[in-house]
C-alpha cells in the first residue's frame, strides 16, 4: 500500500508538481528537537525538490539529499542552486548500493512525507537505523490517516502503522505540526530493545 513506481515519481516532478510546503510548525520543531552539533551531518531521504534539505543546511547541517526520481534531483539542483553544504544524490534508498552515503554516519536522518510510500518499510527503516551517529536522531514526518480523505489514504499512516514504526527504539516521541505527526526516534532498532512508550508532544 502506498508504493508508487519510480517512473511515476519521475513524471510527477517532471510535470512541475511538488508536495505540501514545509511550514513554520515543522521548521520550529526541527530546530528545537534536532539542533545540529558541530560538523553535524544530515541525510534527507526522498528529498524531492529540496525544500527540507535547504532548511537543514540553513540550520547548520551538511546534508546528503537523496531521491530515486532523477527529475526531482535535477529540479532540486537547479531550484536550490544557491544552497550551500548540500550534496544532491540520485539514489534509491531501498534498492541501490548505498556506498555514496557518508561512511561516518549522520546526526539526523529525515523522512518527510516519504515513509508511507516505501515498498519495504521495516527493512528500510532497519537499514537507516544503523546510520545515525551516537546520539543521532531519525525523524519521520507523516500525514495521519484520520485527517486524510479516503481516496488519498495511501499517503498517510494510521495508528497501528505508527505503532509498528516506533517499536524498538530507545526513545520515540510524537509531536504534532499542522495535522502531521512528527516522530522523533533515537536509539537502536533491534530485538534486544524493548518497545518504548510513545511520548506525546
Amino acid at each position: 500500500m502506498g508504493y508508487v513506481a519510480q517512473d511515476q515519481w519521475d513524471q510527477h516532478y517532471a510535470d512541475g508538481r511538488d508536495f505540501r510546503p514545509l511550514r513554520h510548525a515543522e521548521r520550529t520543531l526541527l530546530a528545537a528537537y534536532t539542533p545540529p552539533p558541530d560538523s553535524g551531518r544530515a541525510l534527507d531521504v526522498g528529498c524531492g525538490t529540496g525544500e527540507l534539505a535547504a532548511h537543514l543546511a540553513d540550520l547548520g547541517y551538511h546534508v546528503d539529499a537523496v531521491d530515486f526520481a532523477s527529475s526531482a534531483v535535477t529540479r532540486a539542483t537547479r531550484e536550490r542552486a544557491d544552497a550551500e553544504n548540500i550534496r544532491w544524490l540520485h539514489l534509491d534508498i531501498e534498492r541501490d548500493d548505498l556506498a555514496e552515503l557518508s561512511g561516518d554516519g549522520y546526526d539526523l536522518i529525515t523522512l518527510r512525507l516519504v515513509y508511507a510510500f516505501l515498498k519495504d518499510r521495516a527493512r528500510t527503516l532497519r537499514g537507516l537505523a544503523e546510520r545515525p551517529r551516537p546520539g543521532g536522531t531519525v525523524v519521520v514526518i507523516t500525514p495521519l490517516a484520520e485527517h486524510t480523505p479516503v481516496k488519498r489514504r495511501d499517503i498517510a499512516l494510521d495508528e497501528d502503522e505508527i505503532g509498528l514504526l516506533t517499536t524498538g527504539w530507545d526513545e520515540a516521541e510524537r509531536l504534532a505540526a499542522d495535522g502531521l505527526a512528527v516522530l522523533v526516534l533515537r536509539g537502536p532498532v533491534g530485538d534486544s530493545v524493548t518497545s518504548p512508550q510513545l511520548n506525546g508532544g
